[in-house]
């Protein structure tokens, strides 16, 4: 078996969480903070954190044209919480010079779930998996899909079921935090496609 080489964009947020997941699943790790670094990866996960944050870091040190590009080729990705936002193809309350990949053809609203003091945890029913433990805090609210984009589990947070796992071909994105749930099986799923 081939193990893939996953990386995670350290430039901010729960980097370290993730990077314990994937390598209790085998897979090999590397922080990526440069271009070189990114062109080791096979695939990606953009974790959560401040999105507009991790967008600013993208552009100062030089990754976001080469990540897109990376993207748009077909690099498989998982964006948790702030990476959800990064991939989606609009932010609803974003900041006004806020960008995006538009790698998942969905609109999600920043903070949809309530500010920080608002976090709460939920059992989710994802598809291929079974029960798992949704770590909301500060998540982005999947507002408005396509078709296109297949949805893995939904949440309702008493407004009717929204999506909080998608993928779209090789981009998947969560509104929740896997990470912080010691549950490898979201991840698990991620690497099988990769």
């Amino acid at each position: 078996m081939v193990v893939p080489r996953v990386g995670v964009l350290a430039l901010q947020g729960d980097v370290g969480e993730h990077v314990e997941v994937l390598e209790s699943l085998g897979a090999e790790v590397l922080k990526v903070r440069t271009n070189e670094q990114l062109a080791r990866v096979d695939a990606l996960v953009v974790p959560g954190g401040e999105s507009t944050t991790i967008a600013h870091l993208l552009v100062t040190s030089g990754l976001k044209d080469e990540l897109g590009a990376r993207i748009a080729a077909g690099m498989p990705v998982l964006g948790t919480c702030a990476g959800l936002i990064l991939l989606s193809t609009e932010v609803l309350d974003g900041r006004s010079d806020q960008w995006s990949y538009g790698a998942l053809s969905l609109s999600v609203r920043r903070n949809g779930y309530g500010r920080q003091i608002a976090s709460f945890e939920a059992p989710l029913d994802v598809r291929d998996v079974g029960t798992v433990t949704g770590v909301f805090i500060r998540a982005p609210k999947i507002e408005h899909w396509d078709q296109g984009v297949d949805v893995l589990a939904t949440y309702d947070h008493g407004d009717g079921p929204h999506p909080v796992l998608v993928r779209q071909g090789p981009v998947w994105g969560a509104s929740f935090h896997p990470e912080l749930a010691r549950d490898s099986r979201v991840h698990a799923l991620f690497l099988a496609s990769v």
